[in-house]
């Protein structure tokens, strides 16, 4: 039996999309600026190996990637116009999801500009990375949800089976939304939708969709639990110390403040009573991420949907000329705050402080300089052994940087240990010469396991940025003992 529920207002679609057009465009106007992310450089050579997963992700980053290159070119901005499109569509399905759960215009507005100048959105929208997409794709399933449960209408677990499974395509804390949205089902319903066959049908879907890298996953023996036991393991005590207060910042503070209110709205309000397990989903995301470890961006999707559920409650507040003005001021110096912190802005000299407090400034600085450096260790090279030397690198980054600038100047591809670069070597075992080991500040024992390592270079950004190859080195080491087929299962590195 349907349930009656107060009806949907229609789609503000002009300010709506007005709203994300303009995201978009900020997010193209810094583009260029800066350089690549290491992500976005691991990315890149990802997509020249496409498969249908990868040891650290499933693939549907690095087809973006190389959709992106081939279609925009290949350059810091050809990456980056798709997180930019993706970003815009973000906030038109915020608005669509403020609809959803009984928004009226205004409320819809609101919602679509509170997401948009959240930091999480300007920093995933800014490059491209898993989270690009990953929030995209937890919208829609909320939207597709909130539709579901307002009208107790089954059906749609199939095209919410279609998006769950590209989401798994694209990132597995898709799992943590599904398992919290179905915990918080059970105390507070609809309950019935749960006793569907429909039910079953859409997780069939879900799993056709996702099974090609489930499958890749499985004759792989599973490479992603080593990757999440290291996130669990290494850096789990860190993780679960900032996860809390850092559901704050992502948002920022006065955002934050309506993220309270959309909590509030969704388990107190008896028109959104069908939406009630959204409410609820988000503190048990949150336990979950506890519980494991995980990095508190994970849960932002959930964060998102209270974000959108609270901005009409605020919009029915900030009635008269002084409450819309805190609204519309509050909106504004979180995307000054969020954008000034999460996008390439300052000059590349005075992005010290931004650093500071957001590690992915400096992780776009630097890349040209490091391959520069890379040039005078191959120099350091006899000239007769260079065809038989070889480059090995600590991090996925610091190899795709040598892929995309080392072609430049003429240096030979790179090698590394760490996650799916792994998987794209050993070296040869005809490259007996020397070898020329790229660290940055944290060597992961690869001067250990090389002999006779000097120091040619040392690695230097140009502008004093902190970063995690500022103060590393190029080494020139003697040829390694053992043939490369032997020596490369001891250098493969999850984290």
């Amino acid at each position: 039996m349907r349930t009656v529920v107060a009806t949907r207002s229609g789609f503000a679609a002009v300010p709506v999309v007005a709203i994300g057009a303009a995201l978009g465009v900020v997010l193209l106007a810094c583009a260029s600026r800066y350089g690549y992310h290491r992500d976005e450089l691991y990315f890149r050579v990802a997509g020249h190996h496409l498969a249908w997963g990868y040891v650290d992700q499933p693939p549907l980053t690095p087809v973006l990637a190389r959709v992106g290159v081939a279609v925009f070119g290949d350059s810091a901005l050809g990456l980056r116009v798709i997180p930019a499109l993706v970003a815009a569509c973000t906030v038109v399905v915020a608005g669509l999801l403020a609809r959803e759960l009984r928004s009226g215009r205004g409320g819809q507005v609101l919602a679509a500009a509170a997401v948009a100048v959240t930091a999480m959105i300007l920093q995933a929208g800014h490059s491209l990375s898993t989270p690009t997409t990953d929030i995209l794709l937890w919208l829609v399933i909320a939207t597709i949800l909130a539709r579901l449960l307002a009208e107790e209408n089954p059906r749609w677990f199939l095209p919410l089976g279609v998006v769950v499974g590209v989401a798994m395509l694209n990132k597995y804390t898709v799992l943590l939304l599904v398992v919290s949205v179905t915990i918080a089902l059970g105390p507070v319903g609809p309950r019935a939708v749960l006793r569907s066959s429909w039910v079953a049908a859409g997780a069939v879907v879900a799993l056709g969709v996702a099974s090609p890298n489930l499958l890749w996953q499985w004759h792989h023996d599973f490479p992603m639990l080593s990757v999440a036991s290291g996130i669990g393991g290494d850096d789990g005590v860190q993780n679960r110390l900032v996860l809390v207060p850092m559901q704050f910042l992502i948002v920022g503070p006065p955002m934050a403040v309506i993220c309270a209110v959309g909590l509030h709205r969704l388990v107190r309000d008896p028109a959104l009573g069908f939406a009630r397990c959204l409410g609820l989903a988000y503190p048990m995301a949150v336990c979950l991420l506890l519980i494991v470890g995980g990095k508190f961006y994970y849960a932002f999707g959930l964060l998102a949907v209270l974000l959108v559920a609270g901005a009409q409650p605020v919009v029915d507040w900030a009635r008269g000329r002084l409450r819309t003005g805190v609204v519309v001021a509050a909106v504004v110096l979180t995307g000054v705050v969020d954008g000034l912190l999460m996008l390439p802005l300052l000059p590349v000299e005075s992005a010290t402080v931004s650093n500071a407090v957001n590690p992915e400034q400096g992780a776009q600085i630097g890349w040209p300089e490091l391959v520069a450096a890379v040039r005078v260790g191959w120099d350091a090279v006899p000239a007769v052994q260079r065809g038989t030397a070889t480059i090995v690198t600590a991090n996925y980054g610091e190899a795709g940087a040598i892929d995309r600038f080392g072609p430049e100047v003429d240096l030979p591809r790179a090698y590394s240990g760490h996650m799916s670069f792994y998987e794209w070597g050993p070296p040869p075992d005809s490259h007996t010469g020397p070898v020329l080991l790229v660290t940055g500040s944290d060597q992961h024992g690869l001067t250990r396991t090389f002999h006779g390592c000097r120091v040619v270079v040392s690695i230097d950004n140009g502008v004093g940025i902190d970063t995690d190859e500022q103060g590393g080195a190029v080494w020139l080491c003697d040829p390694t003992d053992l043939s490369w087929s032997r020596l490369w299962p001891t250098l493969r590195r999850f984290s």
